[in-house]
């Protein structure tokens, strides 16, 4: 089982960040490697993931406790490709400077020790790719979007095929 816990401070209400982060359908809209989340109940959701070699995976998840704009916890349900579980906390940051949200997640990485070194030789690190996530989130609640430039890269967790340097824009000079 692989346990990860990653926290990030948003500039925004508690209320507001819990309720962006409560409409799953939402969630791939910054976590990159998800494809779908679809809310079949209101505690019952199916997931679609990418995962290395370009394959994909899928689970069904139930939250399992939920105290509205402070805290969500969830696990897979029996027969899921990825078991896994964790919880998200909501809480006032220090000093009203916004939200603090920490993630801490447990899983099974698919195929086990082998798995895990697969996805690191792809530049998929669970830690970096939450990292990631989590910045992203902030770019989002923040900003309303994921700002990306030139000289972005998509993050470690994306691996070396996505980053690119930043590019000159092209000169109209005439010979």
């Amino acid at each position: 089982m692989i346990h990860l816990t990653k926290s990030v401070t948003v500039m925004k209400p508690r209320e507001e960040v819990y309720r962006f982060w409560r409409r799953l359908e939402r969630l791939p809209s910054f976590m990159i490697h998800l494809q779908s989340v679809t809310e079949e109940s209101a505690v019952r959701s199916h997931w679609v993931a990418h995962a290395p070699g370009d394959t994909r995976v899928e689970w069904d998840a139930e939250i399992v406790d939920e105290r509205e704009n402070e805290l969500l916890s969830w696990r897979s349900c029996e027969g899921s490709d990825i078991p896994n579980a964790g919880t998200v906390r909501f809480t006032d940051a220090p000093a009203d400077r916004g939200t603090e949200v920490r993630v801490e997640l447990n899983y099974d990485a698919p195929a086990g020790e082998a798995g895990k070194i697969v996805a690191k030789w792809f530049g998929e690190e669970p830690g970096q790719q939450l990292t990631d996530d989590l910045r992203r989130f902030k770019q989002v609640m923040e900003t309303g979007e994921v700002v990306l430039s030139d000289g972005s890269l998509m993050g470690a967790g994306e691996g070396a095929s996505a980053e690119r340097p930043a590019q000159a824009p092209a000169m109209g000079v005439e010979a």
